[in-house]
């Protein structure tokens, strides 16, 4: 029997923004690859009143069709910049249901499907008692760790918590956040995310690094190690601790990868700090560049001040590249051994001093990358095609 869920995400790539969201795209493409479910994806647009900068080319990129196996619905709703977090799980809402209810009406869907817990899952709540339909939600990080110290949002993500069938989480870490913010135990599944091991992986150093640097027009001097830095440059990444880690290393050249409102202050840092020469910003890079620069490197740096399981850490070991993290989100889920890296406190000195260890004895590249051996977007399908089904059936008997 094909099964068909309805999967509503406000991260999902576009043409505008197409490294937004990667993750929650391979993992639905993974499942409708399995071909017992039939995936439709609702990627509501936010687009402020007036359109201007950034949402033009946003907004033109608001377009529905079939990518990669996945019918993707991209409908906009109002978004108030900044002030209107409150209101915005009713505004997707509103938008998604325009669009679901038709969808539905021609072949009913089995399942609502929520892939963060804010706003969308407040939204895909409201969408699944609307259609009669089970409900699950999964949890990645900052929707739980950022806006769950929100009264408003807290309120409205642990009521629709409590509505779902099942909830995921991407780590156990993540899994107790949710529990002490008052969502239910037993509903709360361990789901970790998945890994294009075709993509990410090992490869050939012979001539890599002169390679990367050819093509990113920076010197990348053999004799000095090279650091990489994955993930949107904003304040709770720590880009700026690496940074001034990164004054105490003078044979080192740091490489950030990523975009985000904190770009002009980490340009500025460096330059205070004397290491602007040494670290270089490349924006959001190509997902087929990405794997040169992580196996280049000689370790991934990220102090985040929190995560859920990011996918930066597992796509820099499965290239061989051990971490330098801090005790955020699932790290010690990851970090097991000294194989996969180091964790440490989170400040510079902290930082410069396990970045300088784990130099001075790296593991091998094959080590490093054993230790996600585990990790694939095909066992992540199965993993969430597991959830769906008794959340489904029960709904099924119950009639709920």
């Amino acid at each position: 029997m094909t099964r068909r869920v309805l999967s509503l995400s406000t991260l999902y790539p576009n043409a505008h923004t197409p490294r937004f969201g990667t993750f929650v795209a391979r993992s639905l493409e993974a499942l409708a690859a399995r071909g017992d479910w039939q995936v439709t994806l609702i990627n509501p647009v936010g687009i402020p009143p007036i359109v201007f900068g950034k949402y033009r080319p946003l907004a033109e990129a608001a377009v529905s069709g079939m990518e990669n196996g996945v019918e993707v619905h991209r409908p906009t709703f109002s978004l108030i910049p900044k002030i209107g977090a409150r209101s915005n799980p009713s505004r997707v809402a509103k938008a998604v249901l325009s669009v679901a209810r038709g969808l539905h009406e021609r072949q009913p869907f089995d399942i609502v499907d929520a892939q963060f817990f804010w706003p969308d899952g407040p939204a895909a709540a409201q969408v699944a008692q609307a259609l009669g339909l089970p409900l699950s939600i999964k949890a990645r990080g900052s929707d739980i760790t950022f806006w769950g110290e929100k009264d408003f949002a807290r309120h409205a993500m642990v009521k629709a918590a409590r509505q779902a069938g099942g909830l995921l989480s991407v780590s156990k870490a993540l899994a107790r956040d949710m529990i002490d913010i008052g969502m239910p135990a037993e509903k709360i599944t361990l789901h970790y995310t998945g890994l294009d091991r075709d993509r990410f992986r090992p490869l050939d150093h012979v001539g890599l690094r002169a390679r990367l640097g050819e093509r990113l027009g920076i010197a990348l001097p053999a004799a000095e190690k090279l650091l990489v830095t994955v993930g949107a440059l904003i304040e709770r990444k720590g880009q700026d601790i690496v940074i001034g880690a990164l004054a105490a290393i003078p044979d080192a050249r740091l490489l950030l990868v990523g975009t985000g409102e904190d770009e002009a202050h980490l340009r500025r840092l460096a330059g205070d700090l004397g290491v602007g020469e040494r670290v270089h910003l490349l924006g959001s890079v190509d997902h087929d560049l990405l794997p040169v620069i992580l196996t280049a490197a000689d370790a991934m740096v990220l102090p985040s001040a929190n995560e859920g399981l990011a996918n930066a850490w597992v796509e820099a070991l499965a290239c061989g590249t051990p971490l330098v993290i801090t005790d955020a989100g699932g790290a010690k889920e990851l970090v097991t051994s000294r194989d996969a890296g180091l964790i440490v406190e989170r400040n510079p000195d902290a930082v410069a001093k396990g970045i300088r260890d784990l130099l001075a004895a790296p593991p091998t590249p094959e080590q490093a990358s054993a230790t996600v051996a585990q990790f694939s977007w095909q066992g992540n399908a199965d993993a969430l095609a597991s959830h769906y089904e008794p959340i489904v059936q029960t709904s099924a008997r119950t009639g709920a």
